[in-house]
């Protein structure tokens, strides 16, 4: 019996976010520690510790709050994920891509505000949230609309909890290669 076209697409489609929601959350970290380590000078002081850690959550959180506000939420709020919407299977591509990188790096961002005891203890209230998120392509795929402004919700928290800390967080948008590297 043959397979509709639309089941392979979409089959198709899940497979390569989930590939790429995947392929930035494992690995062994140690080398790549190993060959920054040697590349850069480590911080020895308490205060640069400190001052590197929240310079680090500012990155990783901005590039998360950009790829969530280009490619999930502007198009959920023009409606590109109700369904029958004009490119719509492209725009739901997108966002898992953006769900699984803006996932990715607000757990980098949760990491690094470990280093940084007033930016830990700002950040500590949202990590379920956090977590809560890596559910997001599939809830999208199935027509939750809240999944968008959940995650929306989320990114904005981590900014206050950056602002609150003194690390204020400014949306910057990756670009759609930085989205498949994850």
């Amino acid at each position: 019996m043959p397979v509709p076209i639309r089941r392979l697409f979409v089959a198709l489609m899940v497979s390569c976010v989930l590939m790429a929601g995947t392929a930035g959350c494992g690995g062994d970290d140690s080398s790549k520690q190993q060959s920054s380590s040697a590349s850069s000078p480590s911080p020895s002081t308490s205060a640069e510790k400190q001052k590197f850690a929240k310079t680090r959550f500012v990155a990783n959180a901005g590039l998360a709050a950009g790829a969530t506000y280009q490619w999930i939420v502007k198009p959920w709020k023009a409606g590109k994920f109700k369904k029958g919407a004009d490119g719509r299977k492209v725009a739901l591509v997108k966002a898992g891509l953006a769900g699984a990188f803006a996932y990715n790096r607000l757990k980098a961002a949760q990491k690094n505000a470990q280093g940084d005891p007033t930016l830990a203890k700002a950040l500590a209230p949202l990590t379920a949230g956090i977590d809560a998120l890596k559910d997001l392509p599939s809830k999208l795929r199935n027509g939750d609309t809240n999944a968008a402004s959940s995650f929306d919700q989320i990114i904005n928290q981590v900014k206050d909890a950056g602002q609150s800390a003194g690390a204020p967080v400014k949306d910057q948008v990756p670009s759609a290669s930085e989205l498949s590297k994850g």
